[in-house]
């Protein structure tokens, strides 16, 4: 049994299957939320809940958040009610968010005032490996918060790569997603194209998967939604925009995604595995 209270800012589709992990493992965990049933099934399965992040962080030595925009992230830890209000020197905040690499290091610059570690922790590989617990998290840190939180962290993430410092975690999810989205898109096109000469698809793509032409879209592409593609491809944006990069395949990308939710949402992207027919 550990003895390092852990926080939960967001137990929704991913911080619920990491706190389940977490209780799992023996950590006390308290959750908050502005979602009432998100707070309840987190109770349910033995959480403690706080009416905010001030009051969660109160009892919370390291704090995960895993909430959903850059806004959000930022309001519950600088907010009035905010994180920052509350934790003690010595505690950490984490953030498993996907936000853009100057949010994190703000967050960064505001709690090392008041002695506060952050550890930049974004995760990937999707609610599936959240829900086995073999999440990969992508740590931008110091050595000593980083060591802190890899036992936290190993409860739900069967990878840990230490990427940086605060901001650099950021930085690789982003380029993850790009690349994802990149490989998303061209299997859209790529699949219709091949729809058009009659071939079988889901056999076209057992011989891909065996070549150059593999991805991880490709294997998973039951499971990829296109959900927070638009927003990953803004923070490219962004990001390009702060560097003076011009990247005319990402600014194409960002506009493509957006049709390729709608598609995925009606049935009308590719059916690279057949199980539309099914």
């Amino acid at each position: 049994m550990t003895h390092e209270m852990i926080g939960l800012v967001g137990p929704g589709r991913m911080g619920y299957a990491m706190l389940k992990h977490l209780i799992a493992k023996g950590y006390g965990v308290t959750v908050t939320d502005i979602n009432a049933d998100n707070i309840a099934r987190a109770t349910e399965a033995g959480a403690a809940a706080a009416d905010s992040p001030a009051a969660l962080g109160r009892v919370s030595d390291f704090v995960i958040i895993a909430v959903g925009f850059d806004d959000e992230a930022l309001a519950v830890t600088l907010g009035d009610d905010g994180l920052l209000q509350s934790m003690g020197p010595g505690a950490v905040i984490a953030v498993s968010s996907t936000v853009a690499p100057d949010t994190v290091q703000l967050i960064e610059t505001e709690a090392a005032k008041k002695n506060i570690g952050v550890l930049d922790a974004p995760i990937c590989r999707g609610g599936w490996a959240a829900d086995e617990g073999t999440l990969l998290a992508l740590f931008g840190a110091g050595d000593e918060v980083v060591e802190r939180a890899k036992p936290i962290y190993s409860a739900f993430s069967s990878d840990i790569v230490h990427v940086g410092s605060v901001g650099h975690g950021q930085v690789a999810k982003t380029m993850n997603n790009m690349l994802l989205w990149v490989n998303g898109i061209a299997l859209m096109e790529a699949g219709r194209l091949s729809e058009s000469t009659g071939i079988d698809l889901p056999k076209l793509r057992e011989a891909l998967l065996m070549s150059s032409g593999s991805s991880a879209a490709l294997e998973d592409w039951d499971m990829i939604t296109f959900t927070w593609a638009l927003k990953d491809m803004q923070i490219v944006s962004k990001m390009a925009d702060k560097a003076g990069i011009t990247m005319p395949l990402a600014g194409a990308i960002k506009e493509m995604v957006k049709a390729g939710k709608t598609l995925k949402q009606s049935g009308g992207a590719p059916d690279w595995t057949g199980k539309a027919k099914s």
